[in-house]
């Protein structure tokens, strides 16, 4: 009896070897579930998904995840995306509040605040890849594949522009000219890692600080101005 527990014991052992080997440098399926997101799915072996189209199960799932949010009570503008804010520049009156999209955030876009769409804008002729500061103006002749989503406010006009990367080549939006959205309702979806910038009116500050991971639909990403709270 010993001797047969020994034996199981021993090609339990072979096959979690096996498995570790097979799958090195990533991960073995056996700790891949005790391991958090980054460590679960590193950026090495995304990339190379990228590259011959075999994406993982378990990571398609993980990714395309879309969890319920309910919006927090007052009337903070709310990011409209996960992810890290890189940049909150303005530029002939419009404030650009830039935030770069990991291949391990959530990738749904909810609405900043209530609003009318009054356009839905496509553009752009080239695939970047980076976290999207030195695009997020759009000045060149050459820009990023992008769609802009334009909102009647009660602010003034407010957009979300989701900016496709090399990896992102496609952009879901889920909302029409003509519809009045709801702060923090879904409208739209980057598949893969990218950029979304945030067009507010100048007088309007970025609430949190340069290198903060936000949520979309749930944390206040813009103060009006004068309000220090």
């Amino acid at each position: 009896m010993i001797l047969a527990g020994q034996v199981i014991l021993l090609a339990l052992l072979a096959v979690a070897v096996g498995l570790m080997l097979r799958h090195w440098p990533y991960p073995s399926p056996l700790i891949r579930p005790l391991l958090g997101a980054r460590n679960r799915w590193p950026e090495t072996q995304i990339r190379g998904w990228l590259d011959n189209g075999g994406f993982h199960p378990g990571y398609l799932r993980f990714f395309n995840r879309d969890p319920e949010r309910i919006a927090p009570d007052g009337d903070a503008i709310l990011a409209p995306a996960d992810g890290l804010v890189t940049s909150a520049e303005c530029r002939n009156g419009v404030r650009y509040v830039v935030i770069a999209l990991s291949f391990w955030d959530m990738h749904v876009q909810r609405s900043p605040m209530a609003g009318r769409v009054t356009a839905v804008e496509q553009g752009g002729d080239v695939y970047t890849d980076g976290e999207g500061r030195d695009f997020a103006f759009l000045r060149e002749k050459l820009c990023p594949v992008h769609k802009r989503v334009c909102l009647q406010t009660t602010l003034g006009q407010v957009a979300v522009r989701l900016i496709t990367s090399v990896a992102a080549r496609r952009i879901e939006t889920w909302v029409q000219p003509g519809e009045d959205l709801e702060r923090g309702q879904r409208l739209g979806r980057i598949l893969l890692g990218s950029t979304v910038v945030l067009e507010v009116p100048e007088a309007l500050r970025c609430a949190v600080p340069i290198g903060t991971h936000v949520k979309a639909g749930l944390t206040p990403l813009i103060a009006k101005a004068g309000d220090h709270g």
